[in-house]
């Protein structure tokens, strides 16, 4: 809705793609800290290159699609238009790219004192030389596709983030020559020796160029790579009724790879002639051109064999089994007694692979029920699965195909889950599912028995080592019951389910926060203590926003544990001075997500699958389960309170959008994550 349309307060709101830039800078940061070991610094460097596709890919592409289409829908929170909001990321897009190259270079440059080198080949010597001379010829040039394209030659399509060297020629105005570099060729080539010195793929064939166009004498050469819009809107696609929804996203994924250009990337130079050319050719003007000392893909960051990582990575840290549990035990047995909180990556998801493996075969379990949205690539937890539906188990998976980047895994886990027996639905068209939620259904002594598992992040034990999350198993019947509607309602798509205890997206979860905060502002006006503490990856919901301002200027205090996006302002006098919003970013992806209403007995605890964007609140199906279990409570309160107390990787954001590290005090240093590898080392069996 146009902001002329509404009577919007927005003097305490920021757009929400400036302020993912901020966030995304702020990854960056963590790439200068000297206090982070070397390696690690580059991973950062990798993330933020990695971060910025995604956002090119899916906001900028989004943002194109809305300027082609002459929408003028003014962003509700800055009233600036899509027109304005793309100018604004490609100006603020030149710094980033400048401040990363001075430290990837930087950061590159320390590394070779431990023997990791990232090599030009001028700078090799006469056997590594050699040695790269033989493997471009027997190993690269055999494959290599190169073209010359012009007024006679078709222009290629140049596949998304593909890597190509272009190149001009000296007596040819309007022919280039063109080559891409495989994704199937090796990312780097490691030299021999006992030490890690490499050189990238792209570097040996740029090198070469002259050799590859050996009748031409070329110009000037680099490496170029055309990012697309990856925004697909799935309701685009032709799809009838009695259609396979599996083979409609199918049609989707290789749609993706054909969408217009939204960004031009370069790494060298070029003459003015071939850049001209590419612009013209991609439907690009020059603010969508990027030159990058950088490399333009730093996946291989992750490939790069480290001999000394004790001296350049963070000291081994593996997570550990709760030392609540018994891992000898039944945690089938043991989560009946008490509810069982998981806290990765400090903990290991072990436990609930445990719980999953354990009802695969234990004969009182009638049913399992569970929601897929991404699983790492050798998913024991899909294994499990089968091995339910293969021991007569009813297993239903409703496994989400539109999850971005992950649809061809998710199909090829769904027609894997339905071979071994599963029931596999989709869930809904214009509904994204999700929620992670897993019910066990057990038939004990003829009753119906229920144990539920609520998370705050994917069912990927990849991830469950990197992002922190949490992982509540419990018995409680009322919640099991609810997610036994839950399932219900989703087989029938149903989505205006009511529910007792669990809070569910798109219908019955937006609505309960917005009264719990409601509570809170009339115990504050009442003159009673009142008190919100959100954790959350992103906040841009209005509505949302707009509550947490009333309840400041009510007088609750606010504090907001936010990663990622923040469009609310606080220290805005009038506005939100009672709220203060941290944003931590360190060695492990901030993931979960915890709502916390009120202090002692009137507390109201969830933890949830949804942040607070309006496609969370109300384009996808979301659960939020309330922490009943006293003892959970706790372990949930003190995470809370240490991350609040984290004054290391901490920032706070300011009135004015920027964000800045604590101020400086004698008070004693916290860095959050360190914290909880110290203390649940103490904790762990």
């Amino acid at each position: 809705m146009a902001r002329s349309e509404v009577n919007v307060d927005t003097t305490y709101m920021q757009n929400r793609e400036i302020s993912w830039m901020k966030f995304n800078e702020r990854v960056l940061e963590e790439a200068m800290d000297e206090t982070v070991p070397l390696y690690e610094r580059l991973k950062f460097i990798s993330i933020f290159t990695s971060n910025f596709d995604e956002f090119f890919m899916i906001r900028v592409g989004s943002l194109t699609d809305l300027c082609l289409m002459g929408n003028h829908t003014v962003d509700n929170k800055t009233g600036l238009s899509p027109k304005q909001q793309k100018e604004k990321i490609l100006e603020n897009t030149i710094p980033l790219y400048r401040l990363r190259d001075k430290i990837f270079n930087e950061v590159e440059l320390s590394l070779r004192e431990f023997g990791i080198c990232n090599l030009k080949i001028k700078e090799l010597n006469k056997n590594e030389k050699k040695y790269i001379a033989n493997y471009f010829k027997n190993n690269l040039l055999p494959v290599l596709a190169p073209q010359v394209i012009g007024p006679k030659h078709p222009f290629p399509h140049l596949q998304n983030k593909g890597l190509y060297i272009i190149c001009d020629f000296m007596d040819e105005e309007k022919e280039f020559g063109l080559v891409p570099v495989s994704s199937f060729l090796p990312e780097f080539i490691l030299l021999p020796g006992n030490s890690t010195r490499y050189v990238l793929t792209e570097k040996i064939v740029l090198y070469y160029i002259a050799e590859i166009f050996s009748m031409y004498q070329v110009n000037t050469a680099a490496i170029i790579s055309v990012t697309r819009n990856a925004d697909i809107s799935h309701g685009d696609e032709a799809f009838e009724v009695d259609d396979d929804y599996r083979e409609k996203m199918k049609r989707v994924i290789k749609k993706r790879a054909r969408l217009s250009p939204v960004r031009l990337e370069v790494q060298g130079q070029l003459s003015v002639n071939v850049l001209q050319f590419l612009l013209k050719k991609l439907d690009l003007n020059s603010s969508q051109l990027f030159f990058s000392e950088s490399p333009l893909l730093m996946n291989y960051v992750y490939k790069i064999p480290i001999m000394i990582k004790s001296q350049v990575s963070y000291p081994y840290f593996e997570a550990g089994y709760p030392a609540k549990l018994n891992r000898n035990k039944s945690i089938t047995r043991q989560c009946k007694k008490n509810d069982i909180l998981l806290f990765y990556p400090y903990q290991k998801m072990e436990p609930f692979l445990q719980l999953l493996k354990e009802s695969a075969v234990d004969p009182e379990v009638v049913s399992i029920q569970i929601t897929i949205y991404r699983v790492s690539r050798n998913s024991r937890i899909i294994d499990y699965l089968c091995m339910a539906a293969e021991n007569k188990k009813e297993v239903t998976v409703l496994i989400e195909l539109k999850a971005r980047f992950d649809e061809k895994n998710n199909i090829e886990w769904a027609e894997q889950l339905e071979e071994s027996g599963c029931k596999v639905i989709y869930g809904f068209e214009n509904f994204k599912v999700h929620a992670k939620i897993c019910l066990i259904t057990r038939k004990e002594r003829e009753e119906i028995v229920y144990i539920t598992q609520v998370g705050t992040g994917n069912y990927n034990e990849k991830t469950a080592n990197l992002y922190s999350d949490l992982s509540l198993i419990t018995s409680n019947q009322m919640i099991g019951k609810d997610a036994a509607k839950f399932f219900k309602n989703m087989s029938l798509s149903n989505l205006n389910g009511n529910y007792n205890s669990l809070l569910v997206a798109p219908f019955s979860f937006k609505c309960h926060i917005m009264d719990q905060i409601d509570y809170e502002i009339e115990k504050a006006k009442s003159g009673f203590n009142a008190r919100i503490i959100i954790k959350l990856n992103s906040l841009t919901d209005i509505d949302i926003i707009q509550k947490l301002s009333l309840a400041s200027q009510a007088g609750v205090k606010i504090t907001l544990l936010i990663r990622g996006i923040c469009c609310l302002l606080p220290g805005i006098e009038g506005k939100t001075e009672r709220i203060v919003v941290k944003s931590i970013v360190g060695r492990f992806l901030e993931h979960a997500r915890i709502y916390c209403f009120g202090e002692g007995e009137d507390m109201h605890l969830y933890i949830a699958s949804a942040d607070m964007m309006t496609r969370n609140t109300s384009r996808r199906v979301e659960v939020a389960c309330p922490i009943l279990d006293s003892d959970v409570k706790k372990e949930i309160l003190h995470y809370l309170t240490i991350m609040m107390s984290d004054n290391v990787k901490g920032r706070l954001l300011q009135p004015d959008g920027t964000y800045t590290k604590e101020p400086g005090s004698c008070q004693e240093l916290v860095e959050s994550h360190q914290y909880f590898i110290e203390e649940l080392k103490e904790n762990v069996n």
